[in-house]
């Protein structure tokens, strides 16, 4: 999500009259659900409004539209471009379990589903919508849900750290293990200095349940071809499953970034589960 401090930046150094137009949308339905509207004002921080004919909500738990709380963000009516099934998924159940398997809609016949995107969304009272990032990917500390992306931001500020990625390990019957692993500028080693700043610096901008328990510098983040972090399969690959269960190196912009991440399974992780 573009943050507020990017949004002032540009109005401020670049153009104080450009129209920032800031989209959400998906791959697999190859379209946009939030978008610009050059006819609307634009405040920082929040996309503007929802595309035209797009029946887009944020649910929260018990699947009841909310404004002003941050919620799931779904789809409760079907689009022209949303696709009838997947790739190879002949039985449609890959599909259903990526976007259709976690809430009924309210006040529409029970075989209504929603597509259920995989993004925390608030909307705001103005009808705008601000993204905090993926909800599949969620941070869940003693209870406290939260989104990865402010802690992006609060690791990504520093100068030495060019990539970072966070990964929420729950052990049955254990407290969750919180791991940080951040790339790092050329020549640059991380150090006890360095590791106990980022901790300070997510406490402070955060909170003491956002810090991680342990921050290891990495050679690459594994991302797909369009840029996004692969955070649920390291997630399940730090928890034991096989490395070509979780992650196709064909769909990866850095297929190679997976070893360092399978040898610290193998070495670690898997051990303590």
């Amino acid at each position: 999500p573009l943050s507020q401090e990017a949004y002032n930046w540009l109005y401020t150094q670049v153009k104080a009259d450009v129209f920032l137009s800031v989209i959400s949308g998906g791959t697999d339905f190859a379209g946009g659900f939030i978008t610009g509207n050059a006819t609307m004002p634009i405040y920082a921080g929040e996309m503007q409004c929802r595309c035209l004919g797009h029946a887009v909500y944020a649910f929260n738990e018990q699947g009841v539209a909310v404004v002003d709380e941050v919620g799931e963000l779904v789809c409760i009516e079907p689009i022209p471009s949303m696709p009838l099934y997947l790739w190879g998924d002949t039985e449609g159940k890959r599909l259903h379990d990526s976007y259709f398997d976690m809430f009924n809609a309210p006040d529409h016949s029970p075989d209504v589903i929603p597509w259920r995107h995989g993004d925390w969304m608030r909307i705001t009272q103005r009808g705008g919508a601000i993204i905090y990032g993926r909800s599949d990917a969620t941070i869940n500390r003693y209870g406290i849900r939260m989104g990865t992306a402010e802690l992006y931001r609060a690791v990504e500020a520093f100068d030495q750290v060019l990539d970072s990625m966070v990964v929420d390990l729950e052990y049955l019957g254990r407290e969750s293990y919180l791991p940080l692993f951040v790339v790092l500028r050329e020549g640059i080693q991380l150090n006890e200095a360095l590791t106990q700043a980022i901790k300070s610096e997510i406490r402070t901008k955060l909170s003491a349940r956002h810090v991680p328990d342990d921050v290891f510098q990495v050679p690459d983040i594994p991302r797909t071809i369009t840029g996004k972090k692969l955070e649920l399969p390291i997630k399940k690959l730090l928890l034991g499953a096989a490395i070509e269960k979780v992650a196709n190196p064909g769909a990866m912009a850095n297929p190679s970034s997976l070893d360092w991440f399978a040898a610290f399974a193998q070495n670690r992780v898997v051990d303590n589960s």
